[in-house]
């Protein structure tokens, strides 16, 4: 197997084409603990098969386990620094408090710190705002995130989970003050989870965003374990968090996992590393986070590279996946129904 690399975006920074997500590191809380609680040995175990694999990014969010997912990786990670890209989060909830949540200056600078501590680093090298913080005047967001990067703290800048008017009033705004420009864009993205083709896509495409996608297998359900007529495996995240992730209607899921098992029996692939390799070929896409509670599934999420899927296997997945989208990404006024307009975002 070997790894490619991409740009992140128009930055120049090369990624790999995926990186490991340690959302299952530490296991605190509800929704993290039935996530996993890998600790720091065992991280460091799965840290290893990472590099021995090519995979060099990882990445975190300060409220994973309410800050124990980035002291599991940062300890993991103790003597290998140079060789690796570290990736975190911050703005959304780590408190009550009126400082616990948010973008404003006072609250980046406390959570850059507080991320690096945790981390056992001076520097992270991709920052990346959790969520749109709309009570702060975006200026004072651009402007305290470049502090960061010109104090050496943080070497490049994105997002997740904004909007495409969010996304591109920051961008307009850091071209029109000389901020740092957002690279990243961490997005969900999968085959049963298709509504970042629509605007977000063609916007990454125009302004030079890479796309950093998480939960590429649709909140779990596209491990090949979960069937038409079937109840959830008794070992399944979905049993308490389905209702926390992306909603998915059934008969689209096993469509999809119709169309997966065909495409898995014409190539001797897994499901899920067919559907981590159809996305590896979407435009924009610089990085897939996978993530593992186990040695066996990281080393089959790693299989998901390294061979191509034929153009009618994708379009069979295409095919299968592909919903009707709202107004005015509907056929006919989308980009596809102006074409002497605009070129399509997939050209044929």
């Amino acid at each position: 197997m070997t790894m490619d690399y991409r740009r992140l975006g128009a930055s120049g920074l090369q990624v790999p084409v995926l990186s490991f997500g340690a959302g299952t590191f530490g296991g605190q809380g509800p929704l993290f603990s039935a996530w996993g609680d890998t600790n720091a040995r065992e991280a460091r175990r799965l840290i290893d098969i990472c590099l021995e694999a090519g995979v060099t990014m990882f990445d975190s969010a300060d409220v994973y386990s309410n800050g124990a997912s980035e002291e599991v990786l940062g300890a993991a990670l103790k003597g290998r620094r140079d060789r690796v890209l570290i990736s975190t989060k911050t703005s959304l909830p780590m408190g009550d408090g009126p400082f616990d949540a948010g973008s404003s200056r006072s609250r980046l600078i406390r959570a850059c710190n507080d991320a690096l501590r945790r981390l056992d680093t001076d520097y992270v090298d991709l920052l990346q705002l959790h969520a749109y913080d709309a009570k702060t005047p975006i200026e004072e967001v651009l402007s305290t995130l470049d502090d960061l990067v010109r104090q050496g703290k943080v070497r490049y800048v994105g997002v997740s989970n904004f909007s495409g008017w969010q996304l591109m009033k920051s961008l307009a705004l850091a071209d029109r003050y000389g901020y740092p420009r957002y690279v990243a864009n961490q997005v969900y993205y999968s085959l049963v989870g298709r509504d970042y083709e629509w605007e977000l896509m063609p916007l990454g495409l125009d302004q030079g965003v890479g796309a950093v996608i998480w939960s590429p297998l649709g909140w779990g359900r596209l491990t090949g374990k979960v069937r038409r007529g079937q109840p959830l495996p008794a070992v399944s995240r979905l049993h308490q968090t389905a209702e926390l992730g992306p909603a998915v209607e059934d008969e689209h899921l096993f469509s999809v996992v119709d169309a997966l098992d065909e495409v898995a029996k014409e190539t001797g692939k897994s499901i899920p590393q067919i559907a981590l390799n159809w996305l590896t070929t979407r435009p924009t896409v610089s990085s897939v986070i996978i993530g593992a509670r186990n040695e066996a599934q990281l080393r089959d999420n790693l299989g998901a590279v390294g061979w191509s899927l034929t153009r009618e296997q994708i379009a069979k997945l295409d095919a299968a996946s592909s919903e009707a989208p709202p107004y005015p990404y509907s056929p006919y006024y989308r980009q596809e129904g102006f074409a002497r307009l605009n070129p399509p975002v997939f050209p044929t």
